[in-house]
């Protein structure tokens, strides 16, 4: 698919991820997270900071300000990638909503879940489901005004220590 501007903001546009943006939506991704992880040694912070496999794997898109500065980013998983985790067939999944905390409350975050969401659809899903961590209470907040619902019999766990909990929205 070719880059395209889609739901621009007042200062910025949604557009495929490039190479050039990796750095900077792995230090975005970084930021939007800390507060989440335990610290630099935690061991999915490389992870969230290494955008390539996402830019690879899945559908890397980035909301991007005046001169191509990277405000956030979103991970569309496409059916077969290896970044879903909970979609089952015929459902859209997104991951690693980040945006920069300089950029919380423009609009950035609600508009890169819109277009995951329209992405997944455009790809045939006819729901779309998410996991998120307990603690991520903002996100929630902005899913369930999306129309997203807690799908708690899809909650699970990676690791003993980190609860995430499921929201699905319906076409």
């Amino acid at each position: 698919m070719a880059d395209h501007a889609a739901g621009p903001g007042p200062h910025w546009a949604l557009r495929r991820a490039r190479d050039e943006d990796l750095p900077a939506v792995g230090e975005v991704t970084l930021a939007a997270y800390a507060p989440f992880t335990r610290g630099p040694d935690d061991p999915y912070v490389a992870r969230l900071g290494d955008a390539g496999p996402r830019h690879r794997e899945a559908e890397l898109w980035v909301a991007v300000g005046p001169a191509g500065r990277v405000l956030g980013s979103v991970t569309v998983c496409p059916p077969g990638s290896p970044w879903r985790e909970v979609a089952r067939d015929g459902e859209g999944e997104f991951r690693m909503l980040a945006v920069d905390p300089a950029a919380r409350g423009s609009g950035v975050g609600r508009a890169l879940v819109r277009h995951a969401v329209d992405r997944a659809r455009e790809l045939g899903a006819g729901a779309v489901v998410i996991s998120s961590l307990t603690a991520m209470t903002t996100a929630h907040r902005l899913y369930e005004t999306l129309g997203f619902v807690r799908d708690p019999g899809r909650d699970w766990r990676p690791l003993p220590e980190v609860d995430l909990i499921a929201y699905r929205l319906e076409p």
